[in-house]
């Protein structure tokens, strides 16, 4: 997804960027960047993350960036950022999150303008230079900012660190979320509140959809207003935010309790106790075993000393390879025992089923599944995560495919999966079940999901499983 945390202060903020920018580390794997304004001139370093913790790599160069109170950091799974460029509004940094879905159309229209790109990622166009471009084709921040909305399709919150300012900007629909927090001294920007707490800044307030504001060391100076449409992405609550982190004034751990307790509601199931696939099937998990009165226990530990993050590295096989070395059985939990597990989604369904076949291994007897979300059946218009990469990588999409007997899915092919209480979703979910050598697999029903985050379902995207979210 990636994350990025922003600081204007009366003091010296680099240790509170290098810091909060390291909090959201659980968002992103590829790069890491930092760039800061220290009353001369603007200052950037960015470095690969895919083998190393963004703080080992980035507090050797802290140096670099003294004196400055101004600054902004990312933990990016995608491009290389920040971008730095010097145009008619001055030099600016920019970082971004989300997904530009029509990134081809847009460097042809530049590209046909005469518009040259410095920066290549991955041998592609960088989609956050794209970003600082449409900006400086216009004569004021503001108007950049405007211009971004009504150009880019898919999903961009940013930010733009210019020599007396940080510009935010929330995407336009609000899927992904900038939080705005402060202390005695000034103000930050951050995409997740927990990066907050143990620096000493309180929460202010969330940004609204295509809100976008000015921040200075004098405070808060609302530049576009706030829309009423907003469609913010429900996997921030099933998978991607930290469990002590808040959208929209809902707290994550939270909204996974009741995830996990509206599952174990429509099961009746018995099992000999509860657990969660490390680690964000644990908050799932919890809330079925208080549900249902059945006791919690780990037979999987996750041993994290010398494996990071479970997508790290970025080449597939050795990003599966690193997570069925991080989860240890614990057999004195697993021999002949009944377990239901609880794990926030199935993506590609490799992950799963390795553990699935390491818990055989060390003597489970019975395997019974439960999902905190539907079957994801839509690939990802608006986030950089494992759906957008490619519709043939969902796990159901396959079992669709294969019982519809084509290489292809229409959407009339598909609609019917998307009801749990149709014939086609229940073989759906049996063959996925049979392939995952499980004995039951059930998952979420998109209405208790929506009641378990506890937002109107028209302010939530709900796109990767019914498709019904996709807003121009």
């Amino acid at each position: 997804m990636s994350g990025f945390f922003g600081c204007v202060s009366r003091r010296e903020c680099v240790n509170d960027v290098f810091y909060g920018t390291d909090y959201h580390s659980h968002l992103g794997t590829k790069k890491g960047g930092m760039a800061f304004y220290n009353g001369k001139h603007f200052v950037r370093v960015i470095h690969s993350i895919e083998s190393a913790y963004f703080r080992n790599k980035f507090e050797p160069e802290l140096n670099k960036f003294r004196n400055a109170n101004l600054g902004i950091g990312i933990i990016s799974d995608t491009e290389s950022q920040p971008i730095t460029i010097t145009s008619h509004l001055g030099c600016f940094s920019v970082v971004t999150v989300g997904r530009i879905d029509n990134l081809a159309e847009i460097t042809d229209q530049l590209l046909k303008e005469k518009t040259h790109f410095a920066e290549m990622s991955a041998s592609e166009i960088n989609p956050t230079e794209v970003v600082s471009i449409l900006i400086n084709k216009c004569d004021t921040f503001k108007e950049g900012i405007e211009n971004i909305y009504r150009t880019i399709k898919g999903s961009c919150s940013f930010l733009i660190l210019t020599d007396n300012c940080i510009y935010a900007a929330r995407d336009k629909f609000g899927r992904t979320p900038i939080v705005i927090g402060k202390n005695k001294f000034g103000y930050v920007l951050a995409s997740e509140s927990s990066s907050f707490t143990n620096l000493g800044y309180s929460l202010v307030r969330d940004l609204g959809a295509s809100e976008a504001v000015r921040v200075s060391k004098d405070g808060i100076t609302t530049i576009l207003g706030p829309e009423e449409r907003q469609q913010i992405c429900s996997f921030l609550w099933v998978y991607y935010g930290y469990p002590s982190a808040e959208y929209e004034g809902i707290n994550v751990e939270e909204a996974r309790y009741r995830c996990g307790a509206a599952l174990a509601e429509k099961d009746n199931l018995e099992a000999d106790y509860v657990a969660g696939i490390p680690d964000s099937g644990v908050g799932h998990a919890i809330g079925y075993s208080n549900a249902k009165k059945i006791i919690y226990k780990r037979p999987f530990v996750k041993y994290t000393p010398t494996w990071p993050r479970s997508f790290m590295p970025q080449n597939q096989s050795m990003r599966d390879l690193v997570a069925k070395m991080k989860l240890l059985p614990n057999e004195a939990f697993t021999k002949e025992s009944k377990i239901v597990f609880l794990d926030d989604s199935i993506v590609r369904g490799t992950q799963l089923k390795d553990n699935v076949i390491k818990l055989r291994e060390a003597g489970v007897k019975e395997m019974h599944v439960r999902i905190a979300c539907p079957p994801l059946l839509y690939p990802c218009n608006f986030l950089n995560f494992s759906t957008s990469r490619s519709s043939y990588d969902l796990f159901a999409r396959r079992v669709v495919r294969d019982l519809e007997r084509v290489s292809e899915l229409t959407d009339d092919k598909i609609v019917p999966y998307t009801n749990p209480n149709s014939d086609k979703y229940k073989k759906m979910v049996k063959i996925m079940c049979r392939h995952l050598h499980l004995d039951s697999l059930q998952f979420q029903h998109l209405d208790d999901l929506v009641e378990a985050i506890g937002m109107p379902k028209e302010k939530l995207c709900t796109h990767c499983w019914d498709n019904t979210s996709y807003l121009e």
